[in-house]
């Protein structure tokens, strides 16, 4: 069982169990990027959740598998740019996946073993004081 981590500075470390059965691809495609540091920020049209803009990484080309528009809390997409930006969607409450694309459909590659009140201060971080680092990780 591999887990993914996601720790952002001055807020938290948070993990869940990865779905390998149900998106192999996707994940196989994270572990060419992974581990990842960078910055994680609001987002801009989808709601209560927060991404990470991985548009810089190369990846090869990934199918939709088991996928998403309306992601439940702690639900992580991996959204390899089919219409829009490559990104990594946390949301952190009530989410409709969109861009000015319309809306889009990730990859639920895991879901976070965290709290409704850690996820709604992890989402409160980026309102309140904007991107924060973030650094991205899979243990084997």
């Amino acid at each position: 069982m591999s887990t993914l981590e996601i720790e952002v500075e001055g807020v938290g470390t948070f993990t869940g169990e990865l779905f390998e059965e149900k998106a192999p691809e996707s994940i196989a495609a994270m572990r060419t990027f992974l581990p990842l540091e960078s910055q994680l920020m609001h987002v801009r049209w989808s709601g209560h959740a927060t991404w990470i803009n991985i548009d810089e990484v190369e990846l090869p080309e990934v199918p939709r598998e088991n996928h998403t528009v309306y992601p439940s809390r702690g639900d992580i997409l991996f959204y390899p740019g089919y219409r829009n930006e490559k990104e990594i969607l946390i949301p952190c409450g009530p989410t409709c996946f969109k861009s000015p694309a319309g809306e889009l459909a990730g990859n639920h590659v895991a879901t976070l073993d965290a709290s409704p009140e850690e996820l709604v201060a992890l989402e409160d971080a980026t309102l309140e004081d904007g991107m924060h680092d973030v650094t991205v990780t899979i243990q084997d």
